[in-house]
């Protein structure tokens, strides 16, 4: 008998009312935007310029081809990895008259699997 009370006192301790989150007070401390929180945000913008993107990613940009201002530029991210392999990600990004036009993601072909 004293087992099923002990039991029936936890489960009853344990169950608590669900509380949605509560809105802002009125002219009060604001929550940041949903796309503010993701981990993910790339800090380019269209029409960075070289260096203004260099200093974004925090990496070096090597130049692959096109002449001044039509060039194409690669960056080797390093997004960490394991003590034993560092995984590094290849963006490139396409500058037109010397404006960051876009930019994709390389990740290669795993050399581990094969």
């Amino acid at each position: 008998m004293k087992i099923t009370a002990v039991a029936l006192t936890l489960i009853a301790s344990s169950i608590t009312q669900a509380a949605a989150q509560q809105l802002p007070p009125i002219g009060g401390p604001f929550l940041p935007p949903f796309t503010e929180t993701l981990s993910n945000n790339i800090p380019l913008a269209f029409g960075m310029d070289a260096n203004e993107a260099a200093h974004a990613l925090g990496v070096p940009l090597n130049h692959v081809r096109g002449r001044p201002g039509e060039e194409i530029f690669l960056a080797f991210r390093n997004i960490g990895g394991s003590g034993l392999f560092y995984k590094k990600d290849r963006l490139y990004l396409q500058f037109r008259k010397g404006r960051l036009a876009g930019w994709k993601g390389d990740w290669g072909h795993n050399w581990m699997w094969q």
